[in-house]
């Protein structure tokens, strides 16, 4: 699962997920939404850890995501940038899915809404190699270079909040929109 970087095309690999996968190295589509089938509670121990952080365009200062990840490029552990289990806000894909030399995952690029600003990428549909790696089940990846990060505080404790605390994407929606909520 590789960024494409458009001045020097070279190509690395991300961290990725490689739970709830069978051995016979199918692979997912729609890889946002992989979180609901693990919950935040099951981020692998290495991930628990990590602060989330509050992510917006560098360029135009939109918040596009609440549920950053600090993270590094598996081919290249010097390069840092951000991912997210779930769709950023005010994005959009703008490029057609392709692969990348160096795995066959498919990718797209995605811009801000707000200024047009390449961001980062979604990977559409992982392989099976990229899958068997370490990995912490995010497939929207933020440029560090594109985006500003702020530490999210834990409304609780007024501490930074930890993944291990923060409630998967499915039930903060809910505790965010009451109203949508079926009766029971």
């Amino acid at each position: 699962m590789a960024p494409i970087h458009h001045s020097s095309q070279r190509i690395h690999r991300t961290i990725h997920i490689s739970e709830h996968l069978n051995s016979r190295g199918n692979n997912l589509r729609n890889m946002s939404n992989i979180n609901s089938l693990m919950g935040s509670q099951n981020v692998l121990p290495q991930f628990r850890s990590k602060t989330v952080c509050i992510l917006s365009c560098r360029s135009c200062q939109t918040t596009v995501c609440l549920r950053g990840m600090k993270a590094i490029l598996l081919a290249d552990t010097r390069v840092e940038l951000y991912s997210t289990d779930s769709m950023p806000l005010g994005v959009q894909h703008i490029s057609p899915e392709y692969t990348t030399n160096n795995c066959n995952c498919k990718i797209q690029d995605v811009a801000c809404l707000g200024c047009g600003n390449v961001l980062g990428y979604n990977v559409t549909t992982a392989c099976f190699s990229c899958l068997a790696d370490c990995n912490n089940g995010h497939y929207w990846m933020l440029y560090s270079s594109s985006v500003t990060a702020s530490e999210r505080i834990d409304p609780k404790d007024l501490q930074p909040l930890l993944w291990a605390f923060l409630p998967t994407a499915e039930e903060e929606a809910r505790l965010r929109n009451p109203a949508e909520n079926p009766c029971r």
